[in-house]
């Protein structure tokens, strides 16, 4: 079985280098430090089967954030991570196309089903290996994005051959500008959208897939009844109504973005990717920079795969970064 290394391993990070959980800076998650404020849940959500008026309110809410077309569907599941995982079980094993270094659970799901899965440099290079390829936008960890008409016209042509792009817009509210989900609903796209990285509701474990009919029934089968409980139905749909507080954040989140690469970049970074939920660095001594913040109970995100990358999401407050610009700094005093 693949084992594949994710961000926020806070527990692991502890057990190894000590220190009190709630002192730690946990830099290696992609989840906006400031999440949408929780309401208050009906204790009615907790006594009894999610119903079908709250599933229809969430699905009603994921439609009007997103913009998504009438033609469209929309399946619910605890979290986009299961989408991930039952999407390659409905269909029969052959190439899939991953486009670039990407959130590596696409590449583990399609294989454990049985497909082929090639990683690809770019769009075109991912039409001609495979009719199924599969686009994280903003992508995750360099946060590249990809224009919005290229990924059109090549749902189209996968269309055309009985194929399919898949799209996992999971960090997709930070870059509103190009995303396809408004565009869903036709054959040959499928989008994923998630609560937890921009509401920072990742403990809620509510994601959405948006597609054409066939392909969102035939998910939703694989759920089976009472996929996403009640609290989180409730909490999703608040959060994903709040147009106002999402307005607001993105703007704020640039702004600590911006503060974020500043101190990266005074304390010798190279930034070469990023959202406004985290900033993907390069530097020559990675590896041992990592231990030494983690040292420092600051937690930050490295890449097997990669080993001259750390990703940085954002701290929570001055005080958080106060204390990265101090732990950074302080690295090179031991020259």
């Amino acid at each position: 079985m693949t084992v594949v290394s994710h961000g926020g391993r806070l527990d692991d990070a502890v057990s190894r280098f000590g220190g009190n959980h709630a002192k730690w800076l946990d830099l290696s998650t992609g989840i906006n430090p400031h999440a949408y404020p929780v309401p208050e849940i009906d204790s009615g959500f907790w006594h009894r089967l999610p119903d079908s008026d709250a599933t229809v309110a969430a699905e009603i809410a994921v439609r009007n954030a997103y913009g998504i077309a009438e033609d469209a569907k929309v399946s619910l599941a605890p979290g986009s991570q299961m989408h991930i995982q039952l999407l390659p079980l409905l269909f029969k094993p052959q190439p899939v196309a991953l486009v670039g270094f990407t959130y590596q659970e696409h590449g583990v799901c399609w294989r454990r089903a049985g497909h082929e899965v090639y990683v690809t440099d770019g769009l075109g290079s991912a039409e001609a290996t495979a009719r199924i390829v599969v686009v994280v936008n903003p992508n995750n960890p360099d946060g590249k994005t990809y224009d919005r008409n290229d990924l059109l016209t090549l749902a189209r042509r996968l269309a055309a051959k009985g194929g399919l792009l898949v799209v996992d817009e999971s960090f997709g509210d930070v870059a509103p500008l190009s995303s396809v989900a408004d565009e869903t609903g036709r054959d040959g796209l499928l989008v994923l959208r998630s609560l937890g990285k921009f509401y920072g509701l990742a403990g809620a474990r509510f994601g959405a897939a948006i597609g054409a009919r066939l392909v969102i029934d035939r998910l939703n089968e694989q759920l089976g009844p009472w996929a996403v409980s009640g609290p989180a139905l409730a909490v999703a749909t608040k959060a994903l109504e709040d147009a106002a507080w999402r307005k607001k954040t993105l703007k704020r989140l640039n702004i600590e973005r911006e503060r974020l690469e500043d101190v990266l970049i005074k304390n010798g970074h190279e930034v070469v990717g990023g959202t406004g939920l985290f900033v993907l660095s390069h530097h020559g001594r990675a590896g041992e920079l990592w231990e030494y913040l983690a040292k420092a109970h600051i937690l930050t995100r490295s890449f097997p795969g990669k080993p001259e990358w750390l990703r940085f999401g954002l701290p929570p407050s001055k005080t958080g970064l106060n204390k990265l610009d101090k732990a950074l700094s302080s690295f090179y005093s031991l020259d």
